[in-house]
C-alpha cells in the first residue's frame, strides 16, 4: 500500500505528530510525506518527498499574528500549481493534517482523503469554543482543508469521531520528576517582550526555548535553549510547570505528565482561542494578555494548587486501524 501524508508546517506540533505516527504507518505500507508551509523550527526527521511553501503563519513581536506578512507571502498561483503537481492518483490512501494544498489537489484530481488531526475536531459543534465565535474562524475550520472523511484529535472526546491526543513515546514512557524549573515555549513572543518578567523572579529558574537561540546558555535565572525535541522533552518531563501558547500538542503532553500549565493563546488566533476555552473548562489557567504584572501572574500561578484532569494518550495502533478500515478508496 502507498500512503501519502500531508503535514502542515505552520508549527512544530504537526511535524511532531507525523514523526510519532511514522513507524506505525510503515506497518501498513510505504509512506511519502508532503511538508506544506514554512513556520516550523523543529527539524523534520521523517522522509519528506514533496514540499510547498503553502500558506504560512507569521507572528508579531509580542504574542499576535502578523496578518500583513501572512497575506504578502501567500501565493495562490503557486499553491494551485503545487496542487496540480502532486501525484495523488499514485497513492492508495491520502491522509491530510489540515493542509490546503493537499485538499485542493484532492478536489482537482478527484481523489479521496481523510482529514486526520486536531483541526478536524472543530468540525463538531460539541468541541469547545470561546464565548465570542469568529465567523471567519469557523469558515476556515470548514473550508481550509475539507475532506469527505474526518478523524479528529482533542483533549477530550467531545464527539464520536474525536480521539485522544497523539503523545510521543518519549513522553509516554518517561518517569516524570520535579527539578523545580519552569519550561517556557511561546513561539509568538520575541525575547524582549518577556525577559524582564522572568528576570524579576530570581528565585525561579526558567528553561526558555527560542527559535532565535543557536546554543544553550545561561544568564542569571534563565537557561536559553534552541528549539529541539530532545532538550524540550527532558525539560518538560522534569519541570515543575510549563508556560506555553494555546496550541494542542504541548498542553496535551504537559497534562499527560501532570505538570502545572499556564496557557497564553496567540492573539486573534481562533483555533488557539478555542483550545484555551477547552483548557479553561478543564481548570487550566489562561492568560489572554501579557501585561506589566506578568511576573505576579507567574508567581500566583506557581503558588496555586490546581488539580487538572488526567490526560489520556492515544492508542495509535487502534486509531490507525480504524482509519484504514473505514477509508473509502476510489
Amino acid at each position: 500500500m502507498k500512503i501519502f501524508y500531508a503535514v502542515q508546517a505552520t508549527g512544530n506540533g504537526h511535524i511532531s505528530r507525523a514523526t510519532q505516527l511514522f513507524p506505525y504507518l510503515q506497518k501498513y505500507g510505504e509512506v511519502d510525506f508532503f511538508l506544506s508551509g514554512s513556520n516550523a523550527t523543529l527539524q523534520a526527521t521523517i522522509p519528506v518527498k514533496y514540499r510547498s511553501k503553502g500558506c504560512s503563519l507569521f507572528y508579531s513581536k509580542c504574542g499576535g499574528l502578523d496578518y500583513w506578512n501572512i497575506v504578502k507571502k501567500f501565493k495562490p498561483y503557486q499553491m494551485y500549481k503545487d496542487a496540480n503537481d502532486l501525484p495523488l492518483k499514485e497513492y492508495d490512501v491520502v491522509i491530510n493534517d489540515f493542509d490546503s494544498v493537499t485538499a485542493l489537489a484532492c478536489k482537482l484530481q478527484k481523489v479521496h482523503s481523510v482529514q486526520f488531526g486536531h483541526q478536524a475536531s472543530f468540525l463538531s459543534e460539541y468541541t469547545p469554543r470561546p464565548e465570542s465565535r469568529s465567523t471567519v474562524g469557523e469558515f476556515i475550520f470548514k473550508n481550509y482543508a475539507p475532506a469527505p472523511q474526518n478523524l479528529g484529535l482533542h483533549f477530550q472526546p467531545y464527539d464520536t469521531f474525536i480521539h485522544p491526543p497523539i503523545i510521543k513515546d518519549g513522553i509516554v514512557q518517561a518517569t516524570p520528576t520535579n527539578l523545580g524549573h519552569i519550561t517556557i515555549y511561546l513561539p509568538s513572543f520575541d525575547k524582549d517582550c518577556l525577559e524582564r518578567a522572568f528576570q524579576s523572579l530570581p528565585q525561579v529558574h526558567f528553561h526558555w526555548f527560542l527559535d532565535t537561540v543557536k546554543e544553550k546558555h545561561t544568564v542569571q535565572n534563565i537557561t536559553y535553549f534552541p528549539v529541539n525535541q530532545k532538550d524540550f522533552n527532558q525539560s518538560l518531563i522534569h519541570c515543575e510547570g510549563i508556560i506555553t501558547g494555546g496550541g494542542f500538542e504541548t498542553p496535551s503532553e504537559a497534562l499527560f505528565l501532570e505538570k502545572k500549565l499556564l496557557s497564553i493563546p496567540i492573539k486573534s488566533h481562533y483555533e488557539q482561542e478555542c483550545n484555551a476555552a477547552a483548557l479553561k473548562a478543564m481548570g487550566v489557567p489562561v492568560e489572554y494578555e501579557v501585561q506589566d504584572d506578568f511576573n505576579q501572574v507567574i508567581e500566583n500561578w506557581l503558588n496555586s494548587k490546581r488539580v487538572y484532569p488526567k490526560m489520556k494518550a492515544n492508542n495509535i495502533p487502534e486509531t490507525l486501524a480504524y482509519l484504514f478500515d473505514t477509508y473509502k478508496r476510489n
